[in-house]
């Protein structure tokens, strides 16, 4: 599944082509990418046709486009989209052939760009889009990446702020972790907690700083919570740095690019493969529905 970084060049590849844009007409081919829409098709080409778009905001996994008020009085809407475990938002060229697995087609013209295709992809279909109310941020900070505005949409505003974000609060996940008595790995997913960490990178982040996946989160020194949050930073900075992580032709760019971060994997995936720290090998192990890899030796478990 897409995560943070993944998710992020997907947004500031969009940012530029849809600020300003109005949607001349909107296209869906498939209503299982409208889970999350309260409405079916026809509402949701029929809410969106002839708006303006204002921008592209991220929180955690989950991006929204703000959009022109509809009416005096009217509540502040947005596009809110998850792109689930394989879901693609694309620019295309106007008139473009059709991708492969596309679900909904919104048609755009920007004042300096001209017109364009914003493509909706999603092969396995746990993807969605939908227009949802916004409403404020219980901080008073901005929702998220890409937006100053101090809101963001209903249906994210129970996702926590990213690491990456300038409003996170250490001390807040400092206290949250302190509460918690399940392994840190589990903590790192919860995205009510900290959002924008999956699989990857929690391994990637837990590896680096040097703990063992299944470590009680409540056992770990406010020391080694910080080097923790220090390492999950750089994580997630180099994995944006190289386009995020891609396996497959599922996790690609606007412009279908894939990323090059797999290349720097140091634990996940590496099942078996010498530990670049150590030289001892990678293991893997099942966690819930997914697995942990991490190296026995430099990750200790606590005693």
């Amino acid at each position: 599944m897409p995560e943070l970084p993944e998710v992020e060049v997907v947004r500031s590849g969009l940012a530029p082509a849809v600020t300003g844009a109005t949607i001349l007409a909107v296209t869906v081919l498939d209503e299982r990418a409208l889970t999350r829409h309260d409405g079916g098709g026809a509402d949701f080409e029929s809410v969106l046709t002839g708006r303006v778009i204002q921008g592209a905001a991220r929180r955690g996994k989950f991006l929204w486009m703000p959009l022109d008020t509809r009416a005096p009085g009217a509540p502040d809407e947005a596009i809110v989209g998850h792109l689930g475990m394989s879901g693609q938002l694309l620019l295309r060229a106007p008139g473009a052939a059709p991708e492969r697995h596309e679900r909904v087609r919104l048609d755009l013209s920007h004042p300096v760009h001209g017109e364009i295709a914003v493509v909706f992809a999603d092969q396995r279909t746990f993807g969605s889009l939908a227009v949802d109310e916004l409403v404020p941020t219980a901080d008073g900070a901005p929702g998220g990446f890409g937006t100053d505005a101090a809101s963001l949409p209903r249906q994210v505003a129970h996702i926590a702020r990213d690491p990456l974000d300038p409003a996170f609060s250490d001390a807040a996940f400092r206290r949250a972790l302190g509460r918690k008595a399940s392994a840190v790995k589990r903590v790192l997913l919860d995205q009510t907690v900290v959002s924008g960490i999956g699989n990857i990178y929690a391994d990637e982040a837990l590896w680096a700083a040097r703990i063992h996946p299944e470590a009680v989160a409540r056992d770990l020194s406010s020391r080694t919570v910080g080097r923790l949050l220090a390492e999950i930073r750089q994580v997630l900075e180099k994995a944006l740095a190289e386009g995020g992580t891609s396996f497959d032709s599922q996790y690609v760019n606007v412009n279908g690019q894939a990323g090059y971060f797999a290349h720097s994997l140091n634990a996940y995936g590496r099942t078996g493969e010498p530990c670049p720290r150590c030289g001892r090998p990678i293991v893997r192990v099942s966690f819930t529905n997914r697995s942990s890899h991490f190296c026995a030796h430099c990750q200790r478990m606590p005693r």
